[in-house]
């Protein structure tokens, strides 16, 4: 079981939401897809670095946006807060801001601190630009 997975009883709290359609060729296990599509979300990571115990991932995304259109990730969350009488809290991240320091600088490129070209910002450390022989020697 890895870090993403479904434990067996949300498994058992979902499994009875998920669609039921068997028409075709038989659906490859919901919930290996699920935590698949639970690894890629939670992780961060692209869906092509899927690790391949969850299936093609073309079809862990396949199924993603299906369900997505078809709404059952709505019908989910909806049956989530009704459960929980609507005492459900969740954090948006993409609105957490890091600091600075904590982004790293993509291909090269330089991050511009508080907008002040490097010309203009002498470092601390240097020494003073004027030059000894200008000093007077009254000392």
């Amino acid at each position: 079981m890895s870090r993403y997975d479904l434990t067996d009883f949300e498994w058992r709290v979902i499994q009875p939401l998920l669609p039921n359609k068997p028409r075709g060729v038989p659906r490859v296990d919901d919930r290996r897809v699920l935590n698949g599509i639970f690894w890629v979300l939670r992780s961060g990571a692209p869906w092509a670095d899927l690790p391949e115990c969850y299936g093609p991932r073309t079809t862990v995304y396949n199924r993603f946006n299906r369900w997505r259109k078809a709404g059952v990730w709505d019908r989910l969350m909806d049956a989530i807060v009704e459960d929980h009488d609507g005492d459900v809290q969740m954090l948006d991240t993409s609105v957490v801001r890091v600091h600075q320091q904590g982004a790293a600088a993509k291909r090269g490129i330089a991050i511009d601190v508080l907008g002040v070209p490097e010309e203009a910002s002498r470092p601390k450390s240097m020494p003073s630009s004027t030059r000894r022989g200008d000093r007077s020697s009254s000392n």
